[in-house]
């Protein structure tokens, strides 16, 4: 990872959208399908609005190739999560794939080495976070944790643990985590553990719903706002979502 971390940026900053509205949507892992209806729902405008992914686009649902298709989209702004970390460490030899397969990675058994490598290059110029907007019209998003304020988050300059900790941690989800130590950060959209709802704990708000799951749904929110949308997948198909394009 250090020389892809010398030539892409670790915390990725945007400027407030004064011309649309922005929306977070949780972990996708796969469910294409529940986006394209989401988006239908919330009336979304490629020419205007953002769409911010708190990562795990990829593995246990059936659309993983079209998730990383998103990466294209001039609109789609997602950060690494540990599913794709899973996947460049299997291309760049240092994990197992038996182990990435435990984690949902199976669907990559078809795809060609070569193509493979060329996902990992792509998703190793992804940030770990990124920060949309200045004061109080400021939101944060990564993919599981962090403790500590918006100038730590800023400096971007984070130990090995700290980075397993943005990729992997669960300590605030599962409450073993300090809220306190999230004083001075803004409201951080953040995925990694299946909630039932959307919900908040200390600065971080929490909106991976279980997409891939049967009982599961994926969540969509307009940042810095209440409203938010969800639907399960099999609702999604049965609405016809396949035949649905995205913008």
């Amino acid at each position: 990872m250090n020389s892809t971390s010398e030539a892409y940026p670790i915390v990725s900053r945007h400027a407030a959208n004064a011309a649309g509205r922005d929306f977070v949507v949780g972990d996708l892992h796969g469910c294409v399908d529940a986006l394209r209806y989401l988006l239908r729902e919330i009336v979304f405008d490629p020419a205007c609005d953002r769409l911010f992914s708190v990562g795990d686009l990829i593995d246990r649902g059936s659309q993983s190739e079209e998730a990383l298709a998103l990466l294209d989209k001039p609109w789609f702004f997602a950060v690494l999560g540990n599913h794709e970390e899973a996947l460049c460490l299997v291309a760049e030899g240092i994990m197992r794939r038996s182990v990435w397969d435990g984690l949902g990675g199976d669907w990559a058994q078809a795809v060609p080495e070569r193509v493979l490598r060329d996902y990992a290059k792509r998703l190793r110029t992804l940030p770990l976070v990124r920060v949309v907007g200045s004061g109080p019209k400021r939101f944060n998003v990564l993919h599981a944790e962090f403790f500590g304020d918006d100038d730590a988050l800023d400096v971007g300059v984070f130990t090995e643990r700290v980075r397993q900790q943005l990729l992997w941690g669960r300590e605030l989800a599962l409450g073993s985590g300090i809220a306190e130590r999230q004083a001075g950060l803004s409201p951080t959209y953040c995925g990694h553990t299946p909630m039932r709802e959307m919900g908040r704990i200390g600065a971080q708000i929490f909106i991976d719903t279980g997409a891939f799951a049967a009982t599961g749904k994926l969540t969509i929110t307009e940042a810095l706002t209440p409203r938010a949308w969800s639907v399960s997948v099999e609702q999604a198909v049965a609405e016809g979502a396949r035949q649905m394009s995205l913008p």
